[in-house]
């Protein structure tokens, strides 16, 4: 951990958080994110070696809590009251990125799989109808690729290959714009009435389709 040697509240918070991830491993914990696994497949490029001394130099700070469940082998990483504090920092980092550093995304970032799986954690399950819901999404533009998300109330699964069940929902989009939608820089509305994305099922899940995630802008 890199040391300023200044007495000054910004130097000693950059001294915990201003390490490369640091950051955007507590993003990812504001989200509910909250296993080793998980956190390492939603920061590709990351080693486990550094995710783990990220995790242990968050831990020491005070900023995360580690915890082990009894009878259970797995562990979960939570945020503290000065994690918490910090997400609503990360907010007004994230509104100024958006007005100040956010163009089109280049071809290196539309990664299709990170972006489908950051999707299906982050599935507001409460507006889901009762029953199974199944979205095929189909990506084209600088590739064409596809995905399934089976979507109840208790569970959401990402699925790469088929999974079997009648499809409810067919989304088809170009990658790069739907990407610029999940990110806050275009309008899901915007989007839709541009031709960017289309989307095909009943009437009643065509209008609840927005709802059932957490776009940055619906």
């Amino acid at each position: 951990m890199w040391k300023y040697g200044q007495y000054c509240p910004l130097a000693h918070a950059l001294e915990i958080l201003g390490d490369r991830w640091t950051l955007l491993i507590v993003r990812d914990l504001t989200k509910g994110i909250t296993h080793f696994n998980d956190l390492e497949r939603g920061l590709p490029g990351i080693s486990r070696g550094l995710l783990s001394r990220r995790l242990q130099q968050l831990e020491g700070a005070g900023v995360i809590e580690k915890r082990s469940h009894s009878g259970r082998k797995s562990t979960e990483y939570v945020l503290t009251a000065a994690g918490q504090d910090l997400g609503l920092t990360l907010q007004d980092l994230w509104t100024w990125g958006m007005q100040w550093a956010f163009p089109e995304p280049s071809p290196d970032e539309l990664n299709s799989p990170l972006l489908m799986w950051r999707m299906h954690k982050e599935v507001n399950t409460a507006f889901l109808p009762d029953t199974r819901v199944v979205v095929r999404f189909d990506f084209s533009g600088v590739e064409r690729s596809r995905y399934w998300l089976v979507l109840t109330p208790s569970d959401v699964s990402l699925c790469l290959t088929d999974p079997g069940f009648d499809i409810d929902v067919i989304v088809s989009a170009d990658l790069k714009a739907f990407f610029q939608v999940w990110a806050g820089r275009m309008r899901y509305s915007e989007a839709v009435k541009q031709g960017h994305v289309l989307i095909d099922g009943t009437p009643n899940l065509i209008r609840n389709f927005p709802k059932w995630f957490d776009w940055c802008a619906a």
